[in-house]
C-alpha cells in the first residue's frame, strides 16, 4: 500500500479559532480548527488570493504529494508555476472543509470536554453555508478581506455560489465547476445508497467505529465504488475497460469464476474503494453527503435563485462538461439564467468532453484555457499587480 501515514496521525497546517463556530442548525462548535495549504506569495495589497474549494473526496493538497497516500496533488496539472491558476501570479489557499477529515474540526476530532473520544456521529449537521463561513474566518485570519477568485468544482462549485451568496463584495470573480445550485433527487438517491452500504457494514457499530479501532471498511468502499461511477460516463468506461476479462484464461474452454473478478472495470472500482478507506473517514463521508443533499440555494432566497445574486458585481465564469450527468449542462444553464436575471457580469462555456463529471479533475486542454484565459482577463481588468 503506497501510504505515508495513517489518516489519524497526520499533523496538517491549522489555524484554531477559540471562540468556536455557530452552525445553522443551531448547534455552536466550542472550537474550530480549520486545516488549509497555501501556494505562491501573497502580493503586497493582499489583492492576489485564490481560494480552490474542493470536492466531496478530495482535501488541501491541491498541488503537492499527499501525506497519507504518496501520490501527486489532485489539481497539479492545473495549479502551480505556469500553470492555469499560475502560482507565480497568484496566492492559492485550499481548505479543508468543515466535516472533513484532514485535519479541520470533523466527526474525527477529539471532543475538548471528553479527552480520548471523537465526535463521530454526534458531530453536527453542517451545511455548505457552515463551510463558507469557516473558510472566511481562515480569509480573515490571513489578512485577506477580498478574493481575486473563488473556484471550485462539484461540491466545490457549490461552495463557490455560496461565497458570492454570502460574501458578495468578497469574491471580484468566481468560477462554479461541474456544480449545481441545489441537490438533484437523482443525487440524494445514489447517496442514499452509499451510506446505506456503510450502515450495513458490521463493523460500523452505530458510528462508534473509532472507539475500538474499527473502520466500516467494506461499506465505505463500496460507497465510493457506487459514487464513482457517478463521476465517469459510459464512453469513459467504454474507453477503459469495454467488456475486457481481467486475467483471461488462456484456454477459451477454461470456466471462470462466478465471483472472481471477471471484468476489468469490476477490478477497477475494487481498486478504487480499496484506497479510498486509506485517505477518508466514514463518518466525515456521512456527513459532507448529507451536506450536499441539503444544498438549495434559492431556498433561502424566496425560492428564486436570482435573489441571492441581485447587485453582485462580481464576475462569473460557469462551465460544465457535455458528458456530466451527475450535474449536467442544463444546471449550469440555470444558474447562468438565474446570474443574468439578478443583473450579473457571467460567461457560460460547455466544454466537449467523453469523461464525465470527473473531467474538471482530468487532462482537458479546452478546458484549462478557457480557466487561464478567464483568470488572466479578470486580473487585468482588476488591475492586479503581481
Amino acid at each position: 500500500m503506497d501510504q505515508t501515514a495513517t489518516l489519524d496521525r497526520v499533523s496538517h497546517t491549522h489555524v484554531v479559532f477559540e471562540d468556536g463556530m455557530a452552525l445553522e442548525c443551531g448547534a455552536h462548535l466550542p472550537r474550530l480548527t480549520v486545516a488549509y495549504r497555501t501556494y505562491g506569495r501573497l502580493n503586497a495589497d493582499h489583492s492576489n488570493a485564490v481560494l480552490i474549494c474542493h470536492a466531496l473526496t478530495m482535501d488541501q493538497y491541491v498541488a503537492e504529494r499527499h501525506p497519507v497516500t504518496g501520490k501527486d496533488g489532485w489539481w497539479e496539472d492545473v495549479v502551480g508555476p505556469g500553470r492555469p491558476i499560475d502560482t507565480d501570479r497568484f496566492f492559492v489557499i485550499c481548505c479543508n472543509v468543515l466535516g472533513g477529515c484532514m485535519g479541520s474540526t470533523g466527526p474525527l476530532t477529539e471532543r475538548d470536554e471528553a479527552p480520548g473520544t471523537l465526535w463521530g456521529t454526534d458531530f453536527p449537521p453542517v451545511t455548505v453555508g457552515d463551510m463558507v463561513r469557516a473558510q472566511k474566518r481562515l480569509t480573515e485570519h490571513l489578512g485577506i478581506t477580498r478574493l481575486f477568485a473563488v473556484l471550485g468544482g462539484s461540491m466545490g462549485g457549490m461552495q463557490v455560489l455560496q461565497w458570492v451568496a454570502l460574501f458578495p463584495d468578497a469574491v471580484f470573480a468566481a468560477l462554479p465547476i461541474a456544480c449545481a445550485a441545489y441537490h438533484s433527487a437523482q443525487n440524494i438517491a445514489f447517496h442514499e445508497v452509499g451510506r446505506q452500504a456503510i450502515f450495513a457494514d458490521p463493523d460500523w457499530q452505530g458510528g462508534r467505529y473509532w472507539a475500538d479501532g474499527r473502520k466500516p471498511a467494506r461499506g465505505l468502499a463500496v460507497a465510493r465504488m457506487c459514487a464513482h461511477i457517478t463521476y465517469l460516463s459510459e464512453e469513459a468506461l467504454t474507453r477503459k475497460f469495454g467488456r475486457r476479462i481481467q486475467n483471461a484464461p488462456k484456454d477459451p474452454t477454461e470456466a471462470i469464476s462466478l465471483f472472481g473478478e471477471m471484468f476489468e472495470v469490476e477490478s477497477y472500482l475494487r481498486h478504487q474503494g480499496s484506497t479510498f478507506v486509506d485517505r477518508f473517514d466514514a463518518n466525515s463521508y456521512l456527513t459532507l453527503t448529507r451536506a450536499m443533499d441539503y444544498f438549495d440555494l434559492a431556498a433561502d432566497y424566496q425560492g428564486d435563485l436570482a435573489n441571492a445574486f441581485r447587485g453582485t458585481k462580481t464576475r462569473f465564469l460557469l462551465v460544465s462538461f457535455t458528458s456530466d450527468w451527475l450535474f449536467p449542462t442544463a444546471e449550469s444553464r440555470s444558474i447562468a439564467r438565474a446570474l443574468n436575471r439578478a443583473g450579473a457580469n457571467v460567461s457560460f462555456v460547455e466544454i466537449p468532453s467523453d469523461k464525465g463529471h470527473d473531467a474538471f479533475l482530468l487532462d482537458e486542454p479546452d478546458f484549462h484555457r478557457t480557466l487561464a484565459g478567464f483568470l488572466a482577463g479578470c486580473a487585468e481588468h482588476a488591475g492586479l499587480r503581481s
